[in-house]
């Protein structure tokens, strides 16, 4: 895994040994590989309606073709579990980049404080939710801030995804989201942006260096340029309000032959590099860039 990626703390649960198999689900369909096999990525589409994704309701509109699905995809292994990562949608999950004067040390008072400050801004039970989260910067002197980055999901929800899995043989030791996934494919180069679209959600992140300073998951009604500037604008403001720079590169995921167009707008408009996001395993697109990403951590 790269260092530098902020899903190498919030993964905690690599430590163990790699999973035997990895694999990232969208409304599309299911993109999967074997870890020690890294190149040979298979995606399995899936009908329309089977997956909802939200962060407020159960993902899983038709569970059985879900899980008849996965359990086609698994190999024969007796009755052996064979331990898995799964790479959810990034709307199913609330991320965010939050500052404190002062961070307790306790992880129990941690986890406490996180659910206190996201309690408004989530639309599941903050109370039970699964909680991510790393401590990415505390800044030097009285007044720092402390930086910490948080990445929760409604417990249903998970337990949800997982059932299937679980009923197919798999034992699902670490969960994600697609684009903290994909992370581990951008470089740290100044300020950076990840622009991602995955079906008719938008996914913008911002990078420091190595240190995520903002994210943001938007619904969109048909992911149209429009909609898509109308998300970027504030955020370049942002950068160059609250970072004092302008952003140096934009990562495009997703937007198979409007990139060329969109990278010589996005160009024109703001100075930036604009390129498409890179894999050594293929080009990533909207429903696979986190599992390839993933990979790529896995390897490095």
């Amino acid at each position: 895994m790269t260092a530098h990626s902020p899903m190498t703390s919030l993964a905690s649960l690599l430590k163990d040994p790699p999973p035997a198999y990895a694999f990232e689900l969208s409304e599309a369909g299911i993109a999967c590989a074997r870890v020690t096999e890294p190149a040979k990525i298979n995606f399995t589409p899936l009908a329309p309606g089977v997956l909802e994704i939200s962060p407020a309701h159960d993902n899983l509109r038709q569970p059985q073709v879900l899980q008849e699905t996965i359990h086609a995809l698994a190999p024969p292994n007796g009755h052996r579990k064979r331990r898995a990562a799964l790479i959810l949608p990034d709307f199913c999950a609330r991320v965010a980049v939050l500052d404190f004067d002062n961070f307790p040390t306790d992880p129990h008072e941690q986890i406490a404080l996180l659910r206190f400050r996201m309690k408004k801004s989530v639309p599941f039970d903050v109370d039970t939710a699964i909680v991510s989260y790393v401590v990415q910067a505390r800044g030097a002197g009285a007044r720092a801030k402390v930086e910490v980055l948080a990445a929760l999901m409604g417990s249903e929800i998970v337990a949800h995804y997982e059932a299937p899995f679980r009923s197919a043989g798999f034992h699902p030791g670490m969960v994600t989201t697609s684009s903290l996934a994909a992370l581990n494919l951008c470089q740290p180069e100044g300020i950076t942006m990840l622009v991602k679209i995955g079906g008719r959600v938008l996914s913008v992140l911002v990078l420091d260096g190595s240190t995520l300073k903002l994210a943001r998951c938007v619904e969109t009604d048909a992911a149209r340029p429009e909609e898509i500037e109308a998300v970027l604008h504030p955020t370049v403001a942002y950068i160059e309000d609250e970072l004092k720079a302008k952003p140096q590169r934009i990562w495009l995921c997703g937007f198979g032959s409007e990139s060329a167009e969109l990278a010589r707008q996005w160009n024109a408009e703001w100075g930036v590099a604009v390129e498409p996001l890179r894999s050594h395993l293929g080009a990533p697109g909207g429903n696979d860039a986190g599992l390839r990403g993933y990979l790529e951590s896995v390897a490095a």
